[in-house]
């Protein structure tokens, strides 16, 4: 049984705004540090529980992404819930909490750690590397050369590894990897066609170090912060523009507020399905063998969604005007050498990166 096709809501340049609170519904949060961390992972302690058994005797997972209602990760969960109630006869269903509702993608990793929510989509810039340096393996910009390349390597022994890493460090399961699309630069006072345009631009990116040091070394002022707080940022000037993908660009309506797209195809972005490995441990091993069988069937269907909403986002984009622009990929590559040298150790060294480019 395949789930049904997810499909963008689609919008006229008639249709009404929403209220800027309806736009942005996620909590603002910065990066944890260390007293503010523990002090988050008590709250949590006291105040969520990853699954809960209710009068009806059916267990409810609770699980979280940072993508709207209308997304590929949404889609993704909603398989994952689908195939685990059906295994579990009902006795188990899933309650999925968008928007960054219960925190940032890192906040949400270290409540998987903790076991105070069951799973999360951890993407290997916001969700990962904080955690797991080995994971920025996937974060070198142009390191992909396209999606087949991509899939390659994070369905094949390189992910293979970076999975062990982030069970061992996180003490959760890596159910597969989803994915959250080509990243492109865009934003609202000129073309950038080549690194120079870049010059004076303060551009939102993932809070990861080798996005942050990708973007200056291409002369623009790197300035990480969490999704949540994109919107508002760029309303107010705090940032001239961002690297997202369509998806993200098109549903988060930061239409309203840019111009200029380039395609950049920097980065293709891993996203780590994560289970507790606490809850889990506490299942039967029906229920454990369900949970493994619903995170690949979700793989399957989040990637599918993702195709598919890209190119209903691409379409649309257009529609509204936005300008699309070609780079010379080769004048960027140039200028973001000295970031591999920079970040290689953390990876396993230049060993490791060429490995990525020979699958």
């Amino acid at each position: 049984m395949s789930s049904p096709r997810r499909r963008l809501p689609v919008r006229g340049s008639s249709d009404p705004l929403p209220p800027k609170a309806a736009r942005r519904t996620r909590r603002p949060s910065g990066r944890l540090h260390s007293g503010g961390a523990a002090a988050f992972l008590a709250l949590c302690a006291i105040s969520l529980l990853a699954s809960c058994r209710g009068s009806d005797g059916v267990t409810v997972l609770k699980v979280a992404h940072n993508g709207p209602a209308e997304h590929p990760f949404q889609a993704g969960f909603e398989e994952f819930s689908r195939v685990l109630e059906e295994r579990s006869g009902g006795a188990v269903t899933v309650q999925i909490f968008e928007n960054e509702q219960l925190g940032t993608e890192e906040e949400a990793t270290l409540m998987v750690k903790l076991g105070a929510l069951a799973a999360s989509a951890a993407s290997a810039g916001g969700g990962i590397s904080a955690f797991v340096p080995e994971a920025e393996i996937f974060n070198f910009p142009f390191i992909f050369r396209d999606l087949d390349h991509f899939y390659r390597v994070v369905d094949g022994p390189i992910g293979e590894r970076v999975a062990a890493r982030i069970e061992e460090e996180l003490d959760v399961l890596v159910l597969g990897y989803w994915f959250a699309g080509r990243r492109n630069a865009w934003n609202a006072e000129r073309p950038i066609v080549t690194p120079d345009d870049f010059e004076g631009l303060k551009i939102r990116v993932i809070p990861t170090p080798i996005l942050v040091d990708t973007f200056n070394a291409l002369g623009a002022q790197a300035t990480p912060m969490s999704f949540g707080e994109l919107y508002s940022a760029l309303e107010q000037g705090v940032v001239d523009g961002a690297e997202t993908d369509h998806v993200d660009l098109y549903g988060e309506r930061f239409y309203e507020v840019t111009k200029y797209v380039s395609y950049t195809r920097h980065l293709y972005l891993a996203v780590a399905l994560i289970f507790s490995r606490k809850l889990y441990d506490e299942l039967p091993p029906d229920l454990q063998e369900a949970v493994l069988d619903a995170g690949k069937a979700s793989v399957q269907v989040e990637r599918e969604a993702m195709a598919s909403m890209t190119a209903e986002a691409l379409a649309e984009l257009e529609k509204l005007g936005i300008e699309f622009n070609e780079i010379d990929r080769t004048l960027f590559e140039d200028r973001v050498r000295q970031v591999y040298v920079d970040n290689a150790e953390k990876v396993g060294g230049m060993t490791a990166i060429e490995e990525v480019a020979r699958q």
